[in-house]
C-alpha cells in the first residue's frame, strides 16, 4: 500500500514535470518565433532588408552586410527598441568601402607688378622649393606669396607637364592668371599691344602639353588709331579694305556687313580702337560704302573726318552727281566730302615723270626715274639708306628741274611706305603713289593707308596692293622644336663640341661648332630644351657626373655670350649613365663624349612623382675642386 502510494505520487510529479517542459519548450519557442518576427518587422519598415534576425532563446542575433558603418548602428538600435538591447548580438558586417577617390588638384596663380601670388591644393610630394625657385626664374625673381594647400594622395599623370607649362606661361605674362588643373590649364593676362598679344598667343601655341587643355584668354587695350582711317576699294579685283579702323565691336561688324553687300567676300581686318572723331563713325563708313558700290568701282579714303570718293575716269556723270549729292545728305555733320570724278586720259600729253623704289627679298634697294635736285638726291639717298641696309641702297635716278611742287615730299613718303614691306616696289607720280608687295605683318596694308592719308589729304589718290604672307611673318614663320633640334643634330653630324682633355673648357674647334648652332636657336624662338653633358665609363662614376654637368653649363653660357634666349633651356649632367656606344673601345668611348641638344617633351609621370621638372643636377657643385685620386675622366677628350 506504501509503495504504491509512493509510485502514484512519484508518477504525478514526473508526468507535471513533463508537462511544464513541454510548456516551458512551447513558451520559448513561442518567445523566439515572436521577438524574431517583431524586429524583423522592425528592421523592413525602416528599409534595412539587407539585415537579418535569428534567434536562440531569448537572445536575437542580428545578421547581414551593411551598407555603411551609421546603417549598421541603425540596424542595432531599431532592433534594440523592439527587444532589451541586451539580448542583441550583432553579428552584422560593413561593406568594405571604395578607394577615397583623391581630390582635385587645382593652382590659382597669379601675377601682377607686386609678385606672384600661389592658391590651392598640391600633392604633398610636390618639391615647393623647386616650383618657387622656377616661378622665380620665369619672372625675374620676383616676390612669391606661397598659400598652398597639400593632400598625400597620388597625383594624375599629366599634373607635371600641366604645371610646367604654367610656369612657363607665367615668364610672358607680367599681369596674368593662370588657373591648372592636371587636365587643364587655363591662362587669362593682359599684354601691352595687339601685336604682342599676337606674339603671346603664337608662342603659347607651340609648346601646348600632351594630354593637357590649354585654355588662352589674352586681351590687349584697344590700340590708338590716328588719324582713324578706312579705305575701301573697288576695281578689277573687287571689293577690298586697304585700312579699316571702327570704335567698337558693333560699328565693326556694320561696317563689314555693308562692305558684304558692297560685294567684298570672304573676311576682313577691322582694327578696333580709339581716336574715332565721331560717334557717327560706323554710320558714316556704311553710307561712302554704300555709294561707292552704286558707282561701281573707285575708291573712298576716310582720314579722321575728312572723306575722298574717287571715281573711275568715265563714270556716268549723272550717275555720279546723284550719288555724291545722296552721300552728303546721309553723312552725319561732322564729315567733309571731297568726291572727284577724274577727267578720260588725254593720250596727246606727255609722259607723267615718276619715281620707281624697288625693294628685294634679299634687302636690295634700287631707286630710279626723277628727283628735283642734287641736294634732293642725296637726301633721298640718305633717307633710303636709314630706312634699308646702308650698303644695300643703289641710286640711278636722274636730276629734272621741271618737276612739282610737292615732288620731293611724294618720294620721301614713297619710300617711307615701301619700308613696311618685305620686299615690293612704290610707284611715284604727280597724280598717284602705288605701293605693291608682300609683308610679314597683316597690319603693314592698313599703316601704309594711314600713312598715305595723313601725309597726302584724303583727295589725293593712291593704291595699295599689298599681301600678307606667313612665311615672311617672324613670328607665324618660327621653325617647330622638333625642326630646331634635326638642324642642330645635322650640324653636329660631322662634328661635335669638344672640351680640352678633363676640363669644361670649350676647344677651337668646338667654337666654331657652337656659332652656327646660337644662330639656329635665334631663328627658333624660346623653345623648351635640354642641353645633355655625357662622358664614357672611366673615372669615377660622380666624377663624370659632375663633369658632364659642368660641360652642359659651358655650353649655356656660350649661348648666353651669344645672344640666345636662354629662360628656357636648360643644362644636365648625365655622366655615363646613357651610352650609345661600346665604352670596351676608343671608338665608344669617343662617341659617348658628347653634348646633346633636346627638345623637352611632355611625358607622363609614373606614381607619386609630382612638381616641376627643372635643373637636376646629377653631380654635385664645385666646378673648382678638380682633386682625386682617380685619373680624370675622359682624359684623351
Amino acid at each position: 500500500m506504501r509503495l504504491s502510494s509512493i509510485l502514484t505520487i512519484g508518477g504525478t510529479f514526473l508526468g507535471a514535470g513533463a508537462l511544464c517542459v513541454v510548456a516551458a519548450g512551447f513558451a520559448v519557442s513561442a518567445i523566439e518565433d515572436g521577438s524574431r518576427r517583431a524586429v524583423r518587422d522592425a528592421l523592413d519598415a525602416r528599409g534595412m532588408h539587407w539585415a537579418d534576425a535569428d534567434t536562440d532563446g531569448l537572445q536575437v542575433f542580428l545578421a547581414g552586410t551593411a551598407p555603411t558603418e551609421a546603417d549598421r548602428f541603425a540596424a542595432l538600435s531599431v532592433a534594440g527598441s523592439v527587444v532589451d538591447a541586451a539580448r542583441v548580438l550583432d553579428q552584422t558586417v560593413v561593406e568594405e568601402a571604395e578607394p577615397i577617390a583623391p581630390p582635385q588638384f587645382a593652382i590659382e596663380i597669379l601675377r601682377n607688378e607686386r609678385g606672384v601670388s600661389l592658391i590651392g591644393l598640391v600633392p604633398a610630394t610636390l618639391d615647393r622649393q623647386k616650383l618657387l625657385a622656377e616661378i622665380g626664374d620665369a619672372t625675374g625673381n620676383a616676390p612669391v606669396a606661397d598659400l598652398l594647400d597639400t593632400a598625400d594622395y597620388p597625383a594624375p599623370a599629366t599634373w607635371r607637364p600641366a604645371l610646367r607649362h604654367a610656369v612657363r606661361s607665367l615668364g610672358l605674362l607680367p599681369r596674368s592668371k593662370i588657373s591648372v588643373t592636371a587636365e587643364r590649364v587655363e591662362i587669362t593676362a593682359m599684354v601691352d599691344s595687339a601685336e604682342e598679344k599676337r606674339r603671346v598667343e603664337i608662342d603659347l601655341a607651340r609648346r601646348p602639353p600632351e594630354d593637357v587643355a590649354v585654355a588662352l584668354d589674352i586681351s590687349a587695350p584697344r590700340p590708338v588709331i590716328t588719324p582713324f582711317t578706312m579705305r575701301f576699294v573697288i576695281d578689277e579685283r573687287g571689293a577690298r579694305f586697304d585700312a579699316c579702323s571702327a570704335d567698337t565691336d558693333e560699328a565693326r561688324e556694320r561696317i563689314l556687313h555693308a562692305a558684304a553687300r558692297a560685294g567684298l567676300s570672304g573676311g576682313a581686318d577691322c582694327v578696333v580702337g580709339m581716336g574715332v572723331p565721331t560717334p557717327q563713325w560706323a554710320r558714316a563708313v556704311e553710307a561712302a560704302i554704300t555709294a561707292l558700290a552704286k558707282l561701281g568701282a573707285g575708291s573712298v579714303t576716310f582720314s579722321d573726318a575728312d572723306i575722298a570718293l574717287l571715281a573711275v575716269a568715265g563714270t556716268d556723270q549723272r550717275l555720279f552727281d546723284d550719288v555724291v549729292g545722296a552721300l552728303e545728305v546721309a553723312l552725319p555733320e561732322v564729315f567733309a566730302l571731297d568726291a572727284t570724278l577724274p577727267p578720260l586720259p588725254d593720250d596727246s600729253a606727255p609722259a607723267a615723270p615718276e619715281f620707281i623704289a624697288t625693294l628685294s627679298p634679299e634687302g636690295q634697294v634700287l631707286l630710279r626715274g626723277r628727283v628735283a635736285s642734287e641736294q634732293m638726291r642725296e637726301t633721298v639717298t640718305s633717307f633710303a639708306r636709314a630706312r634699308f641696309t646702308s650698303d644695300a641702297v643703289h641710286m640711278t635716278a636722274r636730276v629734272a628741274g621741271d618737276m612739282p611742287r610737292d615732288w620731293s615730299m611724294r618720294v620721301l613718303l614713297g619710300l617711307e611706305a615701301l619700308s613696311h614691306l618685305s620686299n615690293g616696289a612704290v610707284t611715284v607720280t604727280p597724280e598717284v603713289i602705288e605701293v605693291s608687295g608682300k609683308t610679314g605683318r597683316k597690319s603693314a596694308g592698313a599703316e601704309i593707308a594711314q600713312l598715305l592719308a595723313d601725309r597726302l589729304g584724303g583727295a589725293e589718290r593712291f593704291a595699295i596692293d599689298v599681301v600678307y604672307h606667313e612665311q615672311l611673318d617672324p613670328v607665324a614663320s618660327l621653325p617647330s622644336p622638333e625642326v630646331c633640334e634635326a638642324r642642330i643634330e645635322e650640324v653636329q653630324r660631322d662634328a661635335k663640341i669638344g672640351f680640352e682633355p678633363g676640363s669644361a673648357t670649350i676647344d677651337r674647334a668646338g667654337t666654331a661648332i657652337l656659332d652656327a648652332i646660337a644662330d639656329i636657336l635665334k631663328t627658333c624662338g624660346e623653345i623648351p630644351m635640354e642641353i645633355g653633358g655625357h662622358t664614357d665609363s672611366q673615372g669615377r662614376e660622380e666624377m663624370n657626373e659632375r663633369l658632364s654637368l659642368e660641360r652642359a653649363r659651358a655650353v649655356l653660357e656660350e649661348l648666353r655670350l651669344r645672344r640666345v634666349l636662354t629662360s628656357t633651356i636648360e643644362a644636365r649632367g648625365y655622366g655615363e649613365s646613357r651610352p650609345i656606344a661600346d665604352n670596351a673601345t676608343e671608338e665608344g668611348r669617343e662617341t659617348n663624349r658628347r653634348i646633346e641638344f633636346l627638345v623637352i617633351r611632355p611625358e607622363p609621370a609614373a606614381g607619386e612623382q609630382t612638381g616641376l621638372e627643372s635643373l637636376e643636377d646629377t653631380g654635385e657643385e664645385g666646378g673648382n675642386d678638380t682633386a682625386s685620386q682617380d685619373p680624370p675622366a675622359d682624359e684623351q677628350d
